[in-house]
C-alpha cells in the first residue's frame, strides 16, 4: 500500500554536504519524491512540527539546532514509506544506529542526527500539512 511521509534533511546534513547521499539512499530503495524544498525553518514552524516536545527539557537546544541553517524538507511516497524511511534512517541516536543506515554511517549524536521522518500515518499527515500545505 503506497503511503507518504515527511522527511527533513536537517541542518547538520546540509552543512556536511550529505544531501545527495541521503537522497540517493531513498531513491535507490525505490521511494518517489513528491515534493522537495530547501528552506530555513523559523521558531514558529519548529514549535508546530515538534509540538509534543515543546515543554520538554531537551527542546530549546533542539529548536536552536533545527533553526540554525537551511534544511531540505520533502515528501516521499512508496510502499510502506513510513517504515521503510525510518529503517533507512536508523536509530534516533546516531551512536547506537546500525551501520548501513544514514545515522549509523554519518552521525555521532542524538540531537544532530541528520534526518527526521514521520513515525506514523497520523504524524505524516500532520507534518506534511505544516511543510507542504498545498499537497
Amino acid at each position: 500500500m503506497s503511503e507518504r511521509t515527511l522527511v527533513l534533511i536537517k541542518p547538520d546534513a546540509v552543512r556536511r554536504s550529505l544531501v545527495g547521499e541521503v537522497l540517493a539512499r531513498f531513491e535507490r530503495k525505490g521511494l518517489s519524491i513528491v515534493a522537495m524544498d530547501l528552506r530555513m525553518v523559523d521558531e514558529v514552524t519548529a514549535d508546530r512540527h515538534y509540538a509534543e516536545h515543546v515543554d520538554r527539557d531537551f527542546y530549546p537546544p533542539l529548536r536552536a539546532f533545527v533553526t540554525s541553517g537551511p534544511l531540505v524538507a520533502m515528501v516521499l511516497e512508496g510502499d510502506q514509506a513510513i517504515a521503510v524511511v525510518r529503517a533507512i534512517n536508523g536509530a534516533t541516536d546516531g551512536r547506537a544506529a546500525a551501520a548501513g543506515t544514514i545515522r549509523g554511517d554519518f552521525s555521532l549524536s542524538n540531537r544532530e542526527n541528520l534526518v527526521h521522518a514521520s513515525d506514523s500515518p497520523e504524524s505524516a499527515a500532520r507534518e506534511i500539512a505544516i511543510f507542504f500545505p498545498d499537497l
